[in-house]
């Protein structure tokens, strides 16, 4: 076993960097980012360091994450013996990411076994994905030998992404690469049980016994929060570019706010006794307030857009429905949401529609119960 403290970090993405390289950089761990960007990777290794620009109202506060270096996913040999003798590992490139990435963990694991036995290896899963764990855990048993012992060799552990992140301008990126803003949040909530080694001692990790919950308290209100406000406003105020810019009218916060309240109790009956309607509350208007960081900069067109993800059965706003129709609970808010989204078409700075989208605007033409019912899976709300 190594004595180096060496977190993998496939995905040197915005959360990649902002949040948990940056957690486990700050944490005493040299961070080795694997991603497909061969100028990313480039700069990583050139500089060893990157910069973090904490955007708030109270002005920027700057932070330099050092002790980092680079590997392409390409090359695959070289990630594969980082790997086995890593840490810790991480992903955070999103599901479509995922099946480049798990061969080479299991590559990794193989090689860790044969060489150290049954040294664990725990990867943090870094994406806002329910089931996260038993996806993983069935793809890699698909392409490791029967024989090999997964449950013992591999921690999953899921996590709850809050941090938000938002699309900077790209004259921004143009200059420095490597840059990223991001809000002051810095929680990651994961899931105590999925270690198999003892928990990092990182500041910002938030263990939680019950993850599935945490991960939907996510999903059911803040991404909930953020699509409702982003759809609602884009409908009654379409020239705004600034998610703060519909917030700012009480009738865009109220509603946003009354809908993630009725979310919050469907949460509150998937999970008996994990949440009270205090702490629900109270997480809400916190959320509300960061939502309105004008320093961040976050815009509608990020939050609102790549409907087909957003609308899908087990996203932001069709998941909470489905478990309210199961619990025999009102859900009238959320779709007033839904429907505010079908005319949701806000562009990016430079004019144009997230790809995808456009060929949503084509089913949503022929109607709302063709998306409810071939997008949202659902048969009527």
């Amino acid at each position: 076993m190594t004595s180096l403290k060496k977190m993998v970090l496939f995905g040197a993405g915005k959360i990649g960097r902002s949040f948990i390289g940056q957690l486990f950089s700050r944490g005493g761990y040299e961070v080795v980012f694997v991603d497909i960007s061969a100028s990313i990777v480039n700069q990583l290794n050139k500089t060893r360091k990157y910069m973090v620009v904490i955007k708030s109202e109270a002005g920027d506060d700057v932070l330099e994450i050092e002790n980092v270096r680079g590997i392409l996913l390409q090359n695959e040999q070289e990630v594969i013996k980082e790997l086995a003798t890593a840490s810790i590992a991480s992903v955070s490139v999103g599901q479509q990411g995922l099946p480049s990435v798990l061969p080479l963990i299991s590559g990794a694991l193989q090689i860790r076994f044969k060489n150290q036995g049954l040294w664990p290896l725990d990867i943090i899963i870094a994406e806002n994905m329910r089931n996260a764990r038993e996806y993983i855990a069935g793809e890699l048993s698909k392409l490791l030998p029967a024989e090999f012992p997964l449950t013992q060799m591999v921690g999953l552990v899921e996590t709850s992404i809050g941090k938000m992140v938002p699309i900077m301008a790209g004259a921004v990126s143009a200059s420095d690469p490597l840059v990223v803003y991001a809000e002051p949040y810095n929680t990651l909530i994961l899931d105590k049980k999925g270690f198999k080694n003892p928990i990092p001692q990182v500041e910002g990790l938030a263990p939680r016994e019950n993850m599935k919950a945490w991960v939907d308290r996510k999903l059911f209100i803040h991404n909930l929060g953020h699509a409702t406000a982003a759809y609602i406003g884009f409908r009654k105020y379409p020239q705004a570019v600034y998610l703060y810019e519909v917030l700012a009218h009480t009738e865009v916060y109220t509603q946003t706010r009354n809908t993630m309240l009725q979310s919050a109790e469907i949460l509150m009956a998937l999970y008996p006794g994990e949440f009270t309607q205090e702490q629900l509350t109270s997480h809400i208007d916190d959320l509300l307030i960061r939502f309105q960081n004008r320093a961040l900069g976050d815009t509608i067109f990020r939050v609102g857009c790549d409907l087909f993800r957003k609308l899908g059965p087990n996203d932001r706003l069709v998941a909470p429905i489905h478990a309210a129709q199961r619990l025999g609970m009102p859900y009238t808010l959320i779709k007033e949401a839904i429907l505010a989204s079908l005319s949701f078409k806000a562009k990016d700075e430079n004019g144009n529609f997230f790809t995808s989208d456009e060929v949503f605007f084509r089913l949503a033409e022929r109607g709302a119960a063709i998306v409810i019912n071939e997008v949202c899976g659902l048969k009527n709300i």
